[in-house]
């Protein structure tokens, strides 16, 4: 790789004062996933500080340290950068890395209560073929992820794509005025989070708050589906953005969805993009993939790519572990399927992972299977939202369903007499469960929030026949 920041630069971004010379490729506030030749920035955080890391973050082969303080066992020849506060030294890097970006860099931010994370992942496969792309790396979209993100974008490149996500109000607003987006995608408002908000109301304003950092040429991409598409377009307008792109199945959309076809893994997609009509497929399957896919291509085309490029890449589209990766795997007596959607839950995407399931057909004798965890952060209606989900199990035709966690057991309540279901309050006790019923011809759709630990479920699965796996394609 190539210097990312030279002693001199990152002094002159930091106001911070270098000892040693030193060039960084990269950017780390992880002693323990630091590479060699980064700069390891010693944040202080709620747990920890970063300071007590150092050594090890050089031990791996860091090329310096950002610090605010200097330890004597550290030695007097270390390589350092060091500024007032450590924290605000890595937003101001971040922010010099947008500052530094040529006249033709693009930067493009994604928020939205579910789907941020496949849009902005669809966008960076998208456009890197295209032109040099830089993007957060998994879900780095908070105070400190968005500027380290930054951070880690080279001057030389094209399309910059960054999720912003949020736990209360005014983040995304500091983090918009940090990231200073020209193009902004709201994927959609839904009651996500609620255990921190009072109403989704006020879901809406905390997302809308991603305009606080755009200019007057500002691009704003919204979901004209939601229901909270107006309020969305005002705040917009009132932000006095050049343009509003919408997107959806409405016959008023920009970019409309003409028509769609569900595989078992893959969409085809006909769709109107701001007036130039495409056919195209996605190598992920779901109708919310297809409603995504035309945020993307808005985005692409607002930002001066080739859509017709990007449509034809939609194809390839990375499958994410956690977040609908599926899998084929071979076990004694033929193979059953597993999408992982272990990642993150809530109503909407449950719903949605559901729709995927109830559309895949498994091979006789095989069923669908549902292995739910608790989705988390819903506040005081959280057994309810839970309960709720008996209906679209039924309508999906899940044959099978497992539980896990104190939320879900409501939902082990309501669920119809003619469905098998077991229930657990942990992951690693219904494990030996699932592994039991699994047998060849079924497809299995693990969900949950990361908190509920579903992933263990899906790793569990994986490693079944581990040396035969095979990704389904």
């Amino acid at each position: 790789m190539s210097t990312l920041w030279t002693h001199q630069e990152a002094s002159k971004a930091t106001g911070g004062k270098a000892y040693g010379a030193w060039q960084a490729k990269g950017v780390s506030i992880d002693s323990r996933t630091a590479k060699a030749g980064d700069l390891f920035v010693a944040i202080t955080g709620p747990n920890s500080d970063g300071h007590d890391y150092v050594t090890s973050a050089l031990a791996r082969g860091a090329a310096a340290a950002m610090v605010t303080q200097r330890r004597p066992n550290w030695g007097k020849n270390v390589p350092l950068l060091k500024v007032p506060d450590a924290n605000s030294g890595l937003s101001a890097l971040g922010q010099f890395a947008r500052q530094r970006l040529s006249k033709k860099g693009r930067i493009i931010g994604v928020t939205g209560s579910v789907g941020k994370t496949g849009i902005k992942e669809a966008l960076r496969h998208c456009l890197s073929q295209q032109a040099p792309t830089s993007a957060t790396e998994g879900n780095l979209n908070n105070k400190w992820g968005l500027p380290l993100s930054l951070a880690r974008m080279p001057a030389s490149t094209v399309y910059g794509v960054f999720e912003i996500g949020m736990n209360c109000s005014g983040e995304i607003s500091s983090l918009s005025k940090v990231l200073q987006p020209e193009i902004a995608i709201i994927s959609n408002i839904e009651a996500v989070h609620t255990e921190f908000f009072d109403s989704v109301d006020d879901i809406a304003s905390a997302k809308a708050e991603i305009f606080h950092g755009m200019g007057k040429n500002g691009i704003a991409i919204l979901n004209r589906d939601n229901n909270y598409f107006a309020k969305l377009k005002h705040d917009a307008e009132f932000a006095h953005l050049s343009e509003i792109i919408s997107f959806g199945s409405s016959k008023n959309a920009d970019a409309r969805l003409l028509n769609y076809s569900l595989e078992r893994s893959f969409s085809t997609v006909e769709a109107d993009i701001c007036g130039e009509i495409l056919k195209y497929q996605i190598g992920a399957p779901g109708d919310h993939w297809a409603l995504n896919s035309l945020a993307v291509l808005a985005a692409v085309k607002a930002s001066g790519g080739n859509i017709l490029h990007a449509a034809d890449s939609l194809r390839e589209i990375p499958q994410l572990k956690g977040r609908g990766e599926c899998t084929k795997i071979l076990i004694p007596g033929g193979d059953f399927i597993l999408i992982d959607e272990s990642y993150n839950a809530s109503p909407v995407s449950v719903r949605a992972a559901l729709k995927v399931l109830s559309n895949m057909r498994p091979n006789p004798p095989g069923r669908r299977i549902a292995v739910l965890g608790d989705m988390l952060e819903l506040g005081v209606c959280s057994n309810e939202l839970h309960a709720a989900l008996a209906d679209d199990i039924e309508e999906a035709g899940v044959d099978v369903v497992f539980t896990v966690g104190n939320r879900m057991a409501a939902l082990a309540k309501r669920l119809p007499t003619q469905i098998i279901s077991w229930h657990e309050i942990t992951s690693d006790k219904i494990i030996p469960k699932v592994i039991s019923a699994v047998r060849a011809g079924d497809v299995i759709t693990i969900k949950g929030s990361f908190g509920s630990r579903m992933g263990l479920v899906a790793d569990a699965l994986k490693t079944l026949c581990d040396n035969k796996r095979e990704d389904f394609i």
